[in-house]
């Protein structure tokens, strides 16, 4: 199986034609990189052909260093003393005066596939910029590390935050390419003018294993790969007063608090028997983070087959049953991440889940429709 070329291949490898004599913006971190592990922002830099003018950086900043939510502002990047516009901070939308001087944005970030992520609704507000003042958007696609097919409940739009601004499931199953096309025509006011680069030998069917890529932590509580195959349920524990294991080399692997029964969870959610993942009961003590310096009794979440793990039910489940055995609270962001109201009443109630998995089969077989002419790869 040849190994996948994601956009940035493409583009070097028909030497940057689609941006032959135009003023070019970036938006990335150092993070995307090529199949040598070169990032685009060094490609593009020190390419001939490019004619680099700003930098755009989202969330975690161009190194993809700083912590969850900590807003950034724009600085002058030390390698070539262009601006470094930050995406988030006072602003998340480009204003007129980051894009004076730019004809195109080059779009190139590794999404996960999972609606928290940030980067997605940032490039949504480039979009929007773009046609409000008539620049060109360039996506250099990338495999997405979940998959091709959607997953998950639906964003009820009185929840619409940078975790999600527009109605796709949890997990939409699309490359950042073809949901900048989707983006662009179903909810852009004005729809701007955008192209895809798309990746080379990738099909949606493909594991990112089967793609040969190497994965690069796009953020930096991403470290692995088996982060991001449990992010779609393990990032609801934001919404409540549980650590995550932020603050430990377990970030969305493992769950806790102080005086929780480790070994009683591990004993009850293992006998639901979930397809794919068994549980373990764990110790920590995050350094940053939810109960910083304190030790944390919980459970740890292991993956025995990614093909088979639903990690959205899965870990509903472990709310759940962490709910049942010690109550926690809540904070406004967890109906931000679920995208609806219902979730946090049933757990509180100890009802079935059942209803609503039935409605969100249904809701993701519609938007399935709906993303159909945006899809750019085959199964």
């Amino acid at each position: 199986m040849a190994q996948v070329q994601t956009g940035i291949e493409v583009l070097r490898a028909n030497q940057f034609a689609q941006l032959k004599g135009k003023r070019v913006g970036l938006f990335t971190n150092l993070n995307a990189v090529d199949n040598n592990l070169v990032s685009t922002y060094d490609i593009l830099r020190l390419a001939p052909e490019v004619n680099l003018t700003a930098i755009f950086s989202p969330e975690h900043g161009l190194a993809a260093a700083l912590a969850d939510g900590q807003l950034i502002g724009s600085s002058v990047d030390v390698r070539t003393g262009l601006p470094i516009h930050s995406l988030y901070g006072p602003s998340e939308h480009p204003t007129a005066e980051m894009l004076a001087g730019v004809d195109v944005i080059v779009c190139d970030s590794q999404d996960i596939g999972v609606r928290y992520y940030t980067f997605t609704w940032t490039m949504s507000h480039i979009l929007e910029a773009a046609c409000e003042h008539s620049v060109e958007i360039i996506i250099l696609d990338r495999p997405n590390p979940l998959g091709g097919y959607p997953f998950g409940t639906p964003l009820d739009m009185h929840f619409a935050s940078l975790v999600g601004r527009y109605p796709v499931p949890t997990q939409p199953g699309m490359t950042m390419g073809e949901l900048a096309q989707l983006f662009n025509i179903q909810w852009n006011p004005t729809p701007a003018q955008v192209s895809v680069i798309a990746c080379k030998n990738y099909h949606r069917s493909m594991t990112w294993e089967q793609t040969g890529l190497t994965f690069v932590p796009p953020s930096p509580n991403m470290p692995r790969l088996i982060t991001a195959q449990h992010y779609p349920g393990a990032c609801l524990v934001e919404g409540t007063s549980l650590s995550e294991g932020r603050g430990t080399a377990l970030p969305f692997e493992i769950v806790g608090a102080p005086a929780l029964d480790g070994y009683a969870l591990a004993e009850t959610l293992n006998a639901h028997n979930w397809a794919g993942v068994r549980f373990r009961p764990h110790v920590f003590q995050p350094n940053a983070s939810k109960y910083e310096g304190e030790l944390c009794a919980g459970v740890q979440a292991h993956i025995t087959d990614a093909q088979t793990y639903q990690p959205l039910p899965v870990w509903l489940d472990v709310l759940a049953a962490i709910y049942q055995q010690q109550p926690f609270t809540w904070n406004d962001h967890f109906e931000r991440l679920i995208g609806t109201d219902k979730v946090r009443t049933l757990i509180e109630t100890n009802a079935s889940f059942d209803t609503l998995f039935s409605e969100w089969k249904s809701t993701c077989s519609d938007f399935n429709q709906l993303r159909q002419p945006y899809l750019i790869y085959e199964d």
